[in-house]
């Protein structure tokens, strides 16, 4: 017999049976989605699913601390998509790890080390995770989760004693983190890339020193055991002389990544350091000077050197998602960067306009670019959004297809899943947007934009209360976002619904602060509507008028998604109450 040592995980659904009595197809469906999750989990962490039966699965991993951090993962995963259900129908784990000797029998596993973990699991309670001795005795001061030890157990068949641990995998709530308030340090790694400086001497070349700022914090962001601020906040700082030990504490961040770019004609020179913002002190730094046509190996390089420095076990154990290399065509490219930038200004209707010209032309030049078809299908949808769109309807149908296709291209991007989110808005069907959503955060749990978009498919479904956790996470992840304005609405808007008005109108005041568009002023307004303070509202009324998109009614079918008539009556019934229908 072929004998090994191996770290065996063994989990099952706390009361299984009860669910396929309630709903047998919706707990088939959901348990199949979860399965999938947890197996897709397990292989990002190096381990693989070796045996399925009913409600319970067994996987195996070569490392201990890459097995805990994955059952972590899949716990912190089912209990965000736990919170899409109803809690009657809510499909809860049970975990158990072991190491020990197992024997092969082709590829499935056999003996002691499994046994033992099956019967940890059943010992677990629903959501736990419950390790032996032996495993812990391996990890211990290896990880930051804490552990509670539970003392030495009689497991059903097994001849001796096995001490158990349970593992402490919950996060801290990110509720308490707004804009303006001190951020604490999250627990695991993290960072902050700041623009890379355009060292070229033309301005015109800035888009390229931005790509390769994005698609470096892309790459770390991938990395799940890393907390790594969003692009939008971290270029707040671009143009700016800043003391990195400001930056980290206004970012909330131990680490600071920085560099330059010079272009000249096909030559490309990078410089990459890492600095440990609490003492300025530089822990790697490096110079690059390649072929421009090398610019992606360069991303690569730099986002391991920087993984390699901060805590390497995890570039060796962790099994990153497929990288998102787009297109080799380096014009596409170029189209596609000065597209997103033109994007992200969010100044204008030109703006806009302009980025999707560009984006079109980088489809030109490279039919399957996925994240071209993506950013013309977001750069669509914010036009419409803004209220900028001449012709919603036309704008709504090409938002839907580049979004489809761009999922069909690269199934692999958080933010192409992102995009089909926003594009099942405009198509009324939240719940599809919520699924999409959370496949994005599945792909990539440092991305804002997606927790942001998760918290707002999730007031259309109905889910409120929990809409606000996604919404909290999205400020923390990016505490300097350009795009806070809608955070905050959405936040309102959550609070608006569970009937908390006052909260409800403090965040619609500070969405307002930050920027006056209509849709901000149309959430304060119904928010004082139903306070009863009708004289503050009124005053409000021809700013909102004369802001208001050439289509209203079609823009609030594109905008208000929500499954139950009701809710979309309670927030037009505050409009009514000032004087300003949703819909004439």
């Amino acid at each position: 017999m072929e004998r090994k040592l191996a770290v065996i995980l063994a989990a099952d659904v706390a009361g299984y049976s009860r669910l396929v009595a309630t709903d047998e197809e919706g707990t088939l469906a959901t348990l199949a989605t979860y399965c999938e999750t947890i197996s897709g989990l397990a292989a990002e962490h190096g381990g693989r699913v070796f045996g399925a039966a009913g409600d319970s699965l067994v996987a195996e991993f070569q490392s201990a601390v890459q097995a805990v951090r994955a059952a972590v993962a899949i716990q912190r995963t089912l209990q965000r998509r736990n919170a899409d259900l109803p809690p009657e129908r809510r499909m809860e784990f049970r975990i158990g790890l072991n190491l020990g000797d197992v024997v092969v029998n082709g590829g499935n596993l056999l003996g002691d080390g499994v046994n033992v973990a099956a019967r940890l699991q059943q010992v677990a309670q629903p959501n736990d995770i419950c390790i032996s001795g032996a495993l812990h005795d391996q990890i211990e001061g290896k990880l930051e989760f804490p552990m509670q030890r539970l003392g030495e157990r009689a497991l059903k068949n097994i001849p001796r004693p096995v001490l158990v641990h349970r593992v402490e995998w919950r996060e801290n709530p990110a509720g308490g983190d707004l804009p303006g308030m001190p951020l604490s340090l999250p627990d695991k790694p993290s960072i902050a890339v700041l623009p890379f400086v355009n060292m070229s001497g033309d301005p015109e070349q800035d888009f390229f020193a931005d790509g390769l700022t994005e698609d470096i914090i892309t790459a770390l962001s991938l990395y799940r055991w890393f907390f790594v601020i969003a692009r939008n906040s971290s270029f707040a700082y671009k143009g700016r002389a800043v003391d990195v030990k400001q930056i980290g504490r206004d970012l909330g961040v131990r680490y600071i990544v920085e560099g330059s770019v010079r272009r000249s004609g096909s030559r490309v020179r990078v410089t990459g350091q890492l600095i440990e913002a609490e003492t300025g002190n530089h822990l790697w730094a490096q110079r690059y000077e390649r072929e421009f046509a090398d610019l992606f190996a360069i991303q690569d390089e730099i986002t391991q050197h920087v993984v390699a420095a901060i805590e390497p076990e995890i570039l060796i154990g962790e099994n990153r998602r497929a990288q998102l290399r787009g297109t080799d065509n380096l014009g596409a490219y170029e189209c596609h960067m000065r597209g997103t930038l033109l994007h992200n200004a969010q100044d204008s209707a030109v703006h806009f306009d302009e980025a999707i010209e560009w984006q079109r032309r980088a489809i030109a030049l490279d039919p399957e670019f996925g994240r071209a078809h993506m950013m013309l299908a977001r750069s669509l949808f914010a036009r419409c959004f803004f209220g900028f769109s001449k012709d919603i309807d036309r704008d709504s149908a090409e938002l839907q297809a580049e979004a489809a296709r761009a999922v069909v291209i690269d199934d692999h991007d958080p933010y192409c899943h992102y995009v089909m989110c926003l594009a099942n808005f405009a198509a009324q069907r939240p719940h599809a947007a919520v699924e999409e959503a959370q496949q994005a955060i599945d792909i990539n749990s440092n991305f804002a934009l997606a927790h942001m978009a998760l918290g707002w498919a999730r007031i259309y479904i109905g889910r409120f209360a929990e809409s606000l956790d996604p919404l909290h996470k999205a400020l923390r992840l990016s505490p300097h976002d350009p795009l806070t304005y809608l955070f905050l609405n959405r936040m309102a808007l959550a609070h608006y619904h569970l009937g908390n008005y006052d909260e409800a109108l403090r965040c619609a005041e500070r969405a307002l602060l930050l920027r006056r568009t209509y849709f901000n002023l149309v959430m304060l307004i119904t928010c004082l509507g139903q306070l009863d303070r009708i004289d503050e509202a009124r005053k409000l009324l021809p700013e909102a008028i004369a802001n208001a998109p050439s289509d209203v009614p079609r823009y609030w079918r594109f905008f208000t998604a929500y499954v139950d008539p009701a809710d979309h009556a309670h927030f037009n019934d505050g409009l009514v109450k000032a004087g300003l229908p949703m819909v004439p």
